[in-house]
């Protein structure tokens, strides 16, 4: 047996770490490989990093980069020198990120320019809108030569459509891993329902922090409004930044709206399963509603998950709808059943397991290219 290969795994927000965990676990229990976790610091809020990665059970970092709070361009660039001498340190084989974040946009600039394979997972999502920071990062993020892991044929389309041909594998979402991994635990330890006097199905969750929302304080107004006036109460758990913009718009609990503290994500996991519907504009929380059967108000005029509006259990909205929506959902059980119903539009929760197959069939093999009938067969087959 040959000796393990180095895989550097980069994740610095929350999002990152819960999606990431499955593919860490993967790597941990294979013998091919040996992993250094690289915590970037962009999310440095204890209950948006330290816990959440203990309640998903990554472990500790191997490196903590501790980038903290910045512009785009001073974030990126510190990351991009940092993880640049990482990777010349210990010139790993594999370098993975997720998602669309400053932090994977900078291990994929930096990965290109050492002799290592960038990896991004979540590769091909595209919500057509070049104004939100996230679509320049992730489509300069997928055109870094490397291996491409889509979690749906749509997301594959886009990287063609683009000319992202090569290595491109659709191997399903890894937020199914994680949710399915994690979300027996919720129900049974979370106490989140009591701690907030909340019933199953008798209450919405609301999560608001994109710039576009949080940024222009009239639109906060509204959205904040339309959740004061909600039928049944709203549990919102405020991103740090959100709670600093509704402070500074003079707005905090009222009405039917109720702002908590960020929660660690079990206590989220348990109070998005219980939700009559969710409000929100992160594009997380649109993939696991939509795995836990709670109808999704996005209070975006695009979405990069596209599925889920077309499965009909995700509606975009402006601010101004979201109150007759929420009424509609809480008086109409039709309108609700018909929101729901789409859990496995990001695949079967095997997604961490059959990226680590993937990057150990690359090591076997010089023509890495698989259809989807072979990317199954190497899932299906265990790795040496």
């Amino acid at each position: 047996m040959n000796a393990p290969e180095s895989v550097m795994v980069v994740a610095g927000t929350r999002p990152e770490f819960v999606k990431l965990a499955p593919v860490v676990d993967a790597l941990e229990r294979s013998d091919r490989f040996e992993t250094l976790l690289v915590h970037s610091g962009q999310h440095y809020d204890e209950l948006l990093s330290e816990r959440l990665r203990e309640s998903v059970s990554l472990p500790d970092p191997d490196v903590h980069l501790g980038v903290g709070s910045a512009s785009h361009a001073e974030q990126t660039g510190r990351l991009i020198t940092a993880i640049g001498e990482l990777l010349e340190e210990h010139e790993p084989t594999y370098t993975v990120a997720q998602g669309d974040t400053n932090t994977v946009l900078a291990a994929a600039i930096a990965a290109s320019k050492r002799p290592t394979t960038f990896c991004h997972v979540e590769a091909g999502l595209r919500s057509g809108d070049r104004e939100m920071p996230e679509e320049t990062n992730r489509v300069l993020a997928d055109h870094v030569e490397g291996l491409s892991f889509a979690p749906t044929e749509e997301a594959a389309e886009n990287l063609r459509n683009e000319g992202v041909t090569e290595d491109v594998y659709v191997t399903g979402n890894t937020v199914v891993d994680a949710c399915r991994d994690n979300l027996a635990e919720a129900r049974d330890s979370s106490d989140v329902l009591d701690r907030f006097g909340v019933r199953p199905e008798e209450y919405v969750v609301a999560t608001i922090h994109r710039p576009r929302n949080v940024d222009d304080p009239a639109r906060l107004r509204r959205i904040v409004s339309a959740l004061e006036d909600a039928p049944v109460p709203v549990i919102f758990p405020a991103h740090p930044r959100t709670e600093e913009a509704l402070r500074r718009a003079g707005h905090g609990s009222g009405g039917s709206l109720r702002v908590v503290d960020p929660l660690e994500y079990l206590d989220f996991l348990r109070l998005l399963d219980g939700a009559t519907a969710v409000v929100t504009d992160s594009g997380g929380v649109q993939e696991e509603a939509s795995l836990l059967s709670v109808p999704c108000l996005t209070v975006r005029p695009n979405t990069e998950r596209p599925e889920t509006v077309e499965a009909g259990v995700n509606v975009l909205v402006e601010p101004d709808a979201i109150g007759g929506e929420l009424r509609s959902l809480v008086y109409d059980p039709d309108r609700r059943a018909a929101m729901t119903g789409a859990r496995d539009l990001y695949g079967d929760g095997r997604a961490g397991e059959r990226i680590v197959r993937l990057l150990a069939h690359r090591l076997d093999h010089e023509e890495p290219e698989l259809d989807a009938d072979a990317v199954e067969e190497v899932v299906e087959s265990p790795a040496e």
